[in-house]
């Protein structure tokens, strides 16, 4: 029995026992950050007033040294609109914490909001060399710079930041800087790379198609703005490009389809209801274009274009006091335009104004160097005045203008019979400018040449580029967009979010055989519409 005991104390190996591992106690936080989780999620959460309670006991726990709380208070003083509050509690984060950069940036960009770009700009200078590889604060020294107007310096520090980490915003912003040095080539070359860098960006791709539409670059103008239109099918900034693209060449019921979708986005818009009452223009609905224009006035009163369009649209009603109203006051607007000078003058030579239709047209001819149809209008009324000598040295000067414009250019054929008929009662015979005639029929109203639209037919047009490039570039009505730089300049609404990403009318003239005034304004009410 001793050797069996033996044998079973050998063969059992001995009890182990299982020992329970206990978790580990949590570390304890340091008294300052014990809640800063707490703030961070009622933050994010948008729970503000929750936030700032919590912070309060925090503050007065750790006696105004939690960092990480005074942080957060400030940026929620900052959305509260109490920029220069939240500034001062940035700079005593920047005192706790004197080596971290995100105080500095902070304490810039409410300066940056409260307008001093030149102090601004110091203290991002102070952040970047604490921390050089930020793409942030280079984009947000790119956009002070702008500001400022030292746009070399702003192109400097914009590739800086494109070199670390390439972003839409600062692609456009580089962008902008070239539309304001009036760069187009190479504003397109920079949107180009951004569309390749962000291909879905619908704001990218309708800037893109408004600049290649400047340059008449049609297709590549639609192809964009389509690809704009696949991925955002709302985008009410695209619809009135691509419809003022075919309002421009005519297709006026095309455009109109795309106005009426435009129109659930935008009922506000006055270039939207100034292109639509301009579609009815090409219509030949004048009653229909007359209440769109006017609702477009009431919305922009002081858009001159709206006004020039109303004056256009009455001259063709024969409504001449009504076209001499809203003539003046698109002058008193815009005084150094030509155009507007010659239908003014049209409207005061039905109204038997003689006197001051001559100084309109003396007025328009000293402003424009490039459009014959002053001349030849004027040359009628010369003529009609007996003053044959000053009609043949309008006429003169419209043969000149035509010989220097595109020869490869159509005339409209209305134009091209009244200068041969006042060229032969002037005796200064016909020239070759005139032996090539425009397209005629169905083709007519396109046939014309750059002067001879509708100022404002690319209104909308004209807002769509604004609003595509961060409203900092405003487009020139016309036949074709161009952009003006008195209009380049950054609201309020396009300034970059730092915190995220830092972000021409026709109106003919006068025939000088007719002899009744009924001959005369059946020749003159004829405007265009393109």
């Amino acid at each position: 029995m001793a050797d069996d005991t033996a044998l079973l104390d050998v063969q059992l190996p001995p009890a182990t026992e299982i020992r329970k591992t206990r978790p580990k106690k949590a570390p304890e936080l340091p008294i300052q950050e014990r809640r800063n989780w707490l703030i961070h999620l009622h933050y994010i959460r948008k729970d503000y007033e929750t936030c700032k309670a919590i912070i309060k006991e925090q503050l007065q726990e750790t006696r105004g040294m939690c960092e990480y709380a005074v942080y957060v208070q400030a940026l929620i003083l900052r959305l509260e609109g109490k920029i220069q509050q939240s500034m001062d509690l940035f700079q005593s984060c920047a005192v706790l914490n004197p080596g971290s950069s995100e105080n500095l940036k902070q304490v810039a960009r409410s300066l940056f909001l409260l307008g001093k770009h030149k102090a601004a700009i110091e203290v991002y200078n102070e952040a970047s060399q604490l921390n050089q590889k930020d793409w942030e604060i280079s984009h947000n020294l790119g956009v002070c710079y702008i500001y400022t107007k030292d746009f070399t310096s702003a192109k400097e520090q914009l590739n800086i930041a494109l070199g670390l980490s390439k972003h839409d915003l600062t692609y456009m912003m580089l962008g902008k800087i070239y539309l304001l040095e009036g760069d187009n080539d190479k504003a397109i070359e920079v949107y180009r790379s951004a569309v390749e860098f962000s291909p879905e960006n619908t704001d990218l791709l309708t800037t893109l198609g408004l600049l290649y539409m400047q340059q008449g670059k049609y297709q590549r103008a639609f192809e964009h703005l389509g690809n704009a239109l696949t991925y955002d099918p709302n985008n009410f900034k695209a619809i009135l490009a691509a419809g003022s693209m075919m309002q421009t060449h005519g297709d006026f019921d095309v455009a109109m389809n795309k106005y009426r979708v435009a129109a659930y986005a935008v009922p506000e818009s006055s270039p939207l209801w100034n292109n639509i009452g301009m579609c009815f223009f090409g219509n030949k609905k004048y009653v229909a274009a007359i209440s769109c224009l006017k609702r477009a006035n009431y919305l922009s009163p002081f858009d001159w274009k709206i006004l020039y369009n109303l004056g256009l649209v009455h001259l063709t009603m024969q409504q001449y006091a009504s076209a001499f109203h809203f003539l003046s006051a698109a002058v008193n607007l815009q005084p150094k335009t030509a155009e507007l000078y010659m239908l003014l003058a049209v409207a005061l030579t039905h109204m038997d104004d003689w006197e001051n239709a001559k100084r309109s047209y003396e007025e328009a001819v000293s402003l424009d160097e490039c459009n014959p149809l002053i001349n030849l209008n004027f040359a009628v009324l010369l003529f009609n005045q007996e003053d044959k000598e000053g009609a043949t040295a309008q006429y003169l000067e419209m043969e000149r203008k035509v010989m220097e414009s595109n020869h490869n250019a159509e005339f409209d054929p209305e134009l091209i019979e009244m200068a041969q008929k006042l060229a032969s009662h002037l005796q200064v015979g016909e020239t070759s400018v005139w032996t090539k005639p425009g397209k005629d029929s169905k083709g007519g109203q396109r046939s014309k040449t750059t002067w001879l639209q509708p100022l404002g037919t690319n209104q909308a047009l004209g807002q769509a580029m604004s609003s595509a490039a961060s409203k900092s570039i405003r487009l020139g009505a016309g036949s074709k967009a161009q952009p003006r730089a008195a209009s380049t300049s950054m609201t309020p609404d396009e300034e970059p979010d730092m915190e995220n990403s830092p972000s021409h009318p026709q109106e003919p003239p006068e025939d000088p055989e007719s002899e009744e005034p009924k001959e005369k304004k059946r020749s003159r009410s004829k405007p265009v519409a393109e």
